[in-house]
């Protein structure tokens, strides 16, 4: 974990992420991103200088009707001396029986914000840290470029003033494959998805595109990143 701390830092620090007495909400789905941020967020608590509490959060959505399995995810959070709460919903029965959703990733990920916001919020956190690294930002622009015509992507921090609650990605200076080695490294629990829409959204897609891209620019990837802070794109910035 040290070997991705440095920028891991960086970014918080860049974007003022992180106060004094903050309490931090993650939204842990079992994947590789959610569980390095966790566990970047606890070694990072032991010495910054701003003092902030962390709280892993996951939403089960009760696929095929049944609790996920969650055990070996509490049982890192008991070791990294972070709080675990698993809120219960009816997300698998609300979007792939009841609605028989096309295309569900778009609803899933809006219900699922909307419960670990008001999750967070019931548990007295005021930011939820989410695990969105550097090709993800990538990806959110070249799906909203070529897909809805428009120039955006997420910010690295924003302010949801309905919820009264802050959104931060501290893992925006960090590629997937560093991730990915960082969760290799620790031996991190990775929880499989059981998501029959696993693996086949459009953001899958863009990510192939990306990578037959590199094949010719092999920097394609931090050409985009730094347009877009050149760019302040959606409060990106140098």
């Amino acid at each position: 974990m040290d070997k991705i701390l440095g920028k891991f830092r960086a970014c918080i620090d860049k974007y003022n992420m992180i106060e004094e007495n903050d309490c931090i909400a993650v939204g842990v789905s079992g994947g590789k991103d959610s569980l390095v941020l966790l566990c970047a967020l606890a070694r990072l608590r032991d010495f910054y200088p701003k003092k902030f509490t962390v709280k892993a959060i996951t939403v089960d959505p009760y696929f095929e009707n049944k609790p996920g399995n969650y055990q070996s995810i509490k049982e890192l959070c008991e070791k990294i001396n972070v709080e675990y709460i698993i809120r219960k919903t009816s997300l698998y029965n609300i979007i792939f029986e009841d609605r028989k959703e096309p295309n569900p990733c778009s609803l899933c990920a809006r219900m699922r914000r909307g419960i670990i916001h008001n999750c967070a919020k019931e548990n007295g956190c005021n930011k939820i840290a989410l695990g969105h690294h550097g090709d993800d930002a990538i990806e959110t622009f070249l799906i909203n470029l070529f897909n809805g015509g428009k120039i955006g992507c997420f910010s690295p921090v924003t302010y949801l003033s309905r919820k009264d609650i802050t959104l931060i990605r501290p893992m925006l200076y960090l590629w997937e494959n560093e991730v990915a080695n960082a969760c290799k490294r620790e031996n991190l629990p990775i929880v499989k998805s059981k998501c029959p829409a696993d693996g086949v959204t459009e953001r899958q897609n863009t990510k192939e595109y990306i990578t037959n891209l590199e094949k010719t620019y092999p920097d394609i990837k931090a050409k985009l990143f730094g347009a877009m802070e050149r760019g302040n794109v959606s409060g990106f910035h140098q």
